[in-house]
């Protein structure tokens, strides 16, 4: 089993910044991507960005340029560190863990919340 545990959420006005982490723990590999899904109220689940054991990542078009993600394996730790924050990435922020690039893993943390509202 893995255990993945999300932190670093909260309220922060329009243009702020915020970092989640994820703590990964039990059977996890360190070749698995790790990646951060979110789901608004009334919307479906979806990517936001994931990264690879070697460090490659992709991200949703909605933020690229404002997400960064990143890892420390040695800690087994990932990381989302999001910059000018919009209303419209209010949502709970869930950790996922899997060993396929195309497709979210089957381990999943209990989500965060970011809410970005003045």
């Amino acid at each position: 089993q893995v255990q993945l545990v999300e932190s670093g959420g909260g309220l922060v006005q329009p243009g702020g910044s915020l970092r989640l982490s994820c703590a990964a723990s039990g059977s996890i590999r360190s070749t698995y991507v790790m990646g951060w899904y979110r789901q608004a109220p009334g919307k479906q689940r979806e990517l936001v960005a994931i990264i690879s054991s070697g460090a490659a990542t992709n991200y949703a078009e909605s933020v690229k340029g404002r997400f960064t993600c990143s890892r420390d394996n040695a800690k087994n730790m990932v990381y989302l560190q999001m910059n000018s924050l919009k209303p419209e990435d209010t949502a709970v922020y869930y950790c996922n863990a899997g060993p396929f690039f195309s497709t979210p893993g089957n381990y999943w943390g209990q989500g965060t919340q970011v809410t970005v509202a003045s």
